[in-house]
């Protein structure tokens, strides 16, 4: 199979499966080419069977503002031709599966299957603009298949979007032969010391891309409050428009030596390991990749009941749920589990269960692998 990966090649969930999709379909002996404007960010070293084509867009004095979809979708075609590609993988309705569509219209192979996957921001914030509701819905209806990272979001897109075709719920995956436990202890005790955090103290953790609807300052008040009951330090981890009022905040509560800015990071496995809990507290959220990673860490989870986040954690099992903007509960919860070192064990070794059976790689790689193949042999429709 030769297949066409379109994606942002940026930090942020969409760009981290869709590469992470790539690199399992290469491993399985596919040739997976990757069009996007900078080689994406996990791709990391070479790989047999991948191939990068950036897409290189001029400033003309003409444009008021580059023209990235056309360029994009000229260089989609290019490769459709040039490699004689089977499918196209878009991740995001907007650009990225017009810009698919209007490709094979421009390509001279027509048969070239489209899927897109639905991963958040192209439905939950852009949804709401309704000058682009017709384009969103234009780029669903006109993909052979379209898949949703949730089933919140899927309802969302249905809701908001109201296409004609069919969405499919296919989850996000972690690589649990980097996301694992495995050198847990002793990663946490080297991390401590690195960080300056005394060997006693709890650890909470929040990465993100710290953009307003991740409620970043949430995460801090409900440090605020747990620290009241339990020694614990915080740490951020990543890079965003909110970091620098946060360091505000931090500055302002006089936590400064309790709260740690580790920026953005290309390896974050270790910050996952180093936490005791991973918060996730957002005003929307269409999965929650990052809390699904550290999760696979051995981080006992605590989430807002945005979105997909209430698919990922099952709420006092695997972890625990709290209403948006609830951080006096979330606080609770922590104080609970921190404080109970049998009840903590009970749920991560519940919490490593579950998304294991539920998220595993192999067999979300086979969903897609296998609506590839149906898009190939021309059945995606029956």
């Amino acid at each position: 199979m030769k297949l066409g990966i379109v994606c942002y090649p940026s930090v942020g969930g969409s760009g981290i499966i869709a590469t992470e999709l790539g690199i399992q379909m290469a491993n399985r002996g596919h040739e997976v080419h990757f069009i996007a404007s900078s080689v994406p960010f996990r791709l990391g070293a070479n790989h047999d069977n991948i191939y990068t084509h950036k897409t290189e867009v001029n400033d003309y004095s003409v444009f008021k503002y580059p023209p990235y979809d056309i360029t994009l979708s000229s260089k989609i075609s290019e490769v459709i031709d040039e490699f004689d590609l089977d499918v196209i993988h878009m991740h995001y309705a907007i650009p990225h599966a017009v810009c698919g569509i209007l490709a094979r219209e421009m390509s001279k192979k027509k048969d070239v299957g489209i899927i897109t996957t639905l991963h958040g921001t192209d439905i939950t914030v852009l949804g709401h603009d309704m000058s682009l509701v017709n384009a969103i819905r234009f780029g669903i209806d006109k993909s052979d298949l379209t898949t949703s990272v949730s089933n919140s979001l899927r309802e969302q897109t249905y809701d908001l979007i109201k296409p004609k075709t069919k969405i499919e719920t296919v989850y996000n995956f972690v690589d649990d032969t980097r996301f694992n436990t495995e050198s847990r202890l002793e990663i946490q005790a080297e991390t401590k010391i690195k960080l300056g955090i005394p060997d006693e103290a709890k650890v909470l953790v929040h990465s993100s891309n710290f953009r307003k609807i991740k409620n970043v300052d949430h995460v801090l008040y409900t440090f605020n409050e747990a620290l009241k009951e339990v020694d614990c330090h915080l740490v951020y981890v990543g890079d965003g428009p909110e970091l620098f009022s946060i360091k505000q905040l931090v500055k302002s509560l006089d936590l400064e030596d309790r709260v740690h800015f580790i920026g953005q990071v290309s390896d974050i496995t270790d910050y996952y390991k180093l936490a005791d809990i991973f918060l996730l507290l957002s005003r929307k959220e269409s999965f929650g990749l990052a809390m699904l990673e550290a999760m696979y860490c051995g981080a006992v989870p605590i989430g807002s009941t945005a979105g997909g986040i209430s698919e990922v954690i099952q709420d006092n099992e695997s972890g625990y749920t709290v209403e948006i903007g609830d951080y006096k509960t979330a606080a609770a919860r922590i104080v609970q589990l921190l404080t109970h070192e049998d009840q903590f064990k009970t749920m991560q070794g519940a919490m490593l269960k579950d998304i294991k059976e539920r998220f595993n790689m192999e067999e979300i790689v086979d969903q897609y692998e296998n609506l590839y193949n149906h898009l190939i042999s021309g059945d995606a429709h029956e």
